[in-house]
């Protein structure tokens, strides 16, 4: 049974293994070997540990997910959605999702971004109530869709 708890610093090591894993396939999608959540360090991540809501979600002792969130003017930034490869499509990253809304009981609106070749998590996200505000091309490979949700 997958349990969601708030992350302390000592998993950061473990968010990196996670995250890495989750998101080579997007470096693949993208061309990018070097994009934020592949490179991004054990020290980063503690340091997101202490600035916001990091959630973990595990299986037994196994890490399995992780997201987190971060309140900036009334609204909640979601960012680094991960879930290990061979659990993928189990419903974990919506877990998180819904586990990082009610984290957040005093926010209304949360925003995030994701890569406008990754269908299978603008579907998640237009689930979990999210709609496409905009896009914004960044690089020749890469155009970001930022998504919004209002409400509780």
């Amino acid at each position: 049974m997958t349990r969601i708890e708030r992350a302390v610093v000592g998993d950061a090591g473990e968010i990196v293994t996670v995250q890495r894993a989750a998101y080579v396939r997007e470096a693949q999608l993208y061309g990018d070997p070097f994009i934020p959540p592949l490179v991004e360090s054990v020290e980063q991540v503690r340091d997101a540990i202490g600035a916001g809501v990091v959630l973990v979600a595990r299986d037994g002792g196994r890490m399995v997910g992780a997201v987190r969130g971060k309140e900036r003017d009334g609204t909640c930034l979601v960012g680094r959605l991960a879930v290990v490869p061979d659990r993928q499509g189990n419903g974990i990253g919506g877990a998180l999702l819904d586990a990082l809304h009610k984290a957040y009981p005093e926010v209304s609106v949360f925003a995030l971004f994701t890569g406008h070749l990754s269908e299978g998590n603008m579907r998640l996200y237009r689930r979990h109530g999210y709609r496409e505000l905009h896009r914004e091309r960044v690089h020749d490979h890469l155009t970001l869709v930022h998504m919004r949700r209002t409400g509780t």
